[in-house]
């Protein structure tokens, strides 16, 4: 029985692959303490499968389709946040200390196998597992032409996941931060207009208003209309404003008259509210202010809600898939509104495989074009820098013309995910034999290097980052998560953390992070393959 299994698994590489996902993500559930492996585990359970059935070999290019999905995927939804975060100082600065970071994990990589005897495939892999980078293991695996770098990427994995964890878990209990409690950004009042406002004009009035406040609605003469700057205005009008903070509208209510609660939004005769499901590929990535709404009737834009929280509708505020937007509109016309939107729940899974297949094809061309390095030899961006650093272009631009570059969450995450599932279950497939006897002839020195690594790069983020640069801790959780990689770290973190500053620092550093490891291990690669001159 055991060989007829060991004889189907070998000859049917898809039925191995799934097989690890499977199983892999079962296992990946498993909580111990808080601590789970995820998608990691689907390397684990291919190492498994590898070691069981010698025969099982995956060939083709079904794993390395895999990482350009998670890769492109991870571009696409950080494109913007990246180069937001790269402009300012502080991003900058975030960048520079990942760097020192990661850069000294890779020497105490090198020479801690050059102490211990361990070849360099072996060290590539391990500093690859450490930082838990599927991009940087396939530029190793590119670099040796074998297998090593899928073992010491499979040693180290491990507490390249739970390392950081641990390491911030501890840094938060000593450092005790504070953090203020998460405020709404979403915040409405009708103000009543005093007798000093009788026959102005809104768009004089507008004028006296506390930049960033909005009016989304006037009640003038006893009906509710849009704002639109030729109407006149009188004592005891309305206007229905928006803001981000509470202390705005308070102040414009002290200047222009008074906060009456229910005068407006009570009155829907001419003017009622309806909330719509942004699913419509025309309206999405089109700054709100150059938004062609129906013509003929008067619209509004009340608010946006995206995912948990609820936006201002600035006028570069860009609508994303799944957005649910509210519209002040006339009662005859939500139909039309609807359809202007979409309105469906379906567009949420729905994406362009036109713009998919067109920027992955411009990744994987940018990974082959050769950057010559004197004294070092011919680097490439590969597989893994390539099509991340497109997708980082892309995610940003959003929109060229009628090309919709972007997609949405839920899809996204699903591409990612299987595209990253499928590559670990390839790598593991394919290393199971050298594994075992890796393990056993020098497994627990290589699990030290491993720990080693990360407790290097962890350690230069959390204690400088803190001690020496002062940055806020929830911005420094979230550079040591995108320093480390793996999005289990992230999680963690906004646990530890709780505000929108991890995910922000993480999107800032894991794909600079990730392109540097992936040259930085070719050019070590190199000049360790080549010797000394």
């Amino acid at each position: 029985m055991i060989e007829l299994a060991q004889n189907i698994i070998g000859t049917q590489p898809i039925l191995a692959i799934f097989l690890a996902v499977g199983v892999g993500y079962l296992v990946g559930q498993i909580n111990i303490f808080g601590f789970s492996l995820g998608v990691g585990a689907v390397l684990f359970v291919g190492l498994a499968i590898g070691a069981f059935a010698p025969k099982a070999n995956i060939v083709g290019p079904i794993g390395l389709t895999g990482l350009i999905m998670f890769l492109y995927g991870i571009g696409i939804l950080y494109g913007r946040q990246f180069f937001e975060g790269m402009v300012g100082s502080a991003g900058r600065k975030y960048n520079l200390l990942a760097l020192v970071a990661v850069v000294a994990g890779l020497l105490v990589a090198l020479g801690l196998g050059q102490m211990f005897g361990i070849q360099i495939g072996h060290t590539l892999g391990m500093y690859a597992g450490s930082m838990t980078s599927t991009a940087t293991l396939q530029a190793a695996l590119d670099l040796m032409g074998n297998k090593d770098p899928s073992i010491g990427y499979s040693i180290a994995y491990p507490f390249g996941v739970i390392g950081p964890i641990l390491c911030i878990y501890f840094m938060t209990r000593h450092v005790k931060p504070s953090f203020p409690p998460k405020t709404q950004r979403f915040h409405m009042g009708e103000i009543t207009l005093g007798a000093s406002y009788a026959g102005r004009a809104f768009a004089d009035v507008s004028g006296d208003l506390p930049p960033g406040l909005q009016v989304t609605m006037v009640r003038a003469g006893g009906s509710n209309t849009v704002p639109s700057d030729d109407i006149v205005l009188n004592a005891g009008d309305g206007l229905l404003v928006v803001a981000d903070q509470q202390e705005m509208i308070a102040a414009a209510a002290a200047k222009l008259g008074a906060l009456t609660p229910g005068l407006l939004a009570k009155d829907r005769s001419a003017l009622d509210y309806i909330r719509v499901f942004v699913s419509k590929a025309s309206v999405v990535g089109v700054p709100l202010a150059q938004l062609k709404l129906p013509a003929g009737f008067p619209t509004h834009l009340l608010h946006v809600r995206r995912y948990d929280m609820d936006l201002v509708p600035a006028p570069d505020l860009m609508l994303e898939f799944g957005d649910r937007v509210g519209v002040l509109m006339p009662p005859d016309q939500r139909e039309e509104i609807r359809k202007f939107f979409g309105d469906t729940v379906k567009a949420t899974s729905e994406f362009s495989y036109v713009s998919l297949g067109l920027g992955m094809v411009l990744g994987v061309l940018l990974g082959l074009i050769p950057i010559p390095i004197p004294g070092v030899g011919i680097v490439t961006l590969g597989i893994g820098g390539g099509p991340l650093i497109v997708a980082l272009i892309l995610g940003k631009l959003r929109r060229t013309g009628p090309m919709l570059w972007t997609m949405p969450l839920p899809a996204n995450i699903v591409l990612r995910n299987y595209g990253l599932a499928i590559f670990l279950a390839s790598v593991g497939i394919n290393a199971g034999q050298p594994f075992v006897k890796t393990v056993a002839e020098s497994g627990l020195t290589m699990l030290f290097i491993g720990a080693a690594i990360l407790l290097t790069t962890v350690a230069i983020v959390l204690l400088v980052g803190h001690y020496v640069m002062k940055i806020p801790f929830d911005d420094l959780v979230g550079v040591a998560s995108g320093a480390t990689g793996n999005p289990a770290i992230l999680v963690y973190s906004t646990r530890m953390a709780p505000t929108e500053r991890p995910d922000i620092g993480y999107a800032m550093i894991f794909p600079s992070m990730t392109i540097v490891k992936v040259i930085a291990v070719q050019i070590v690669g190199l000049l360790m393959i080549a010797g000394p001159k």
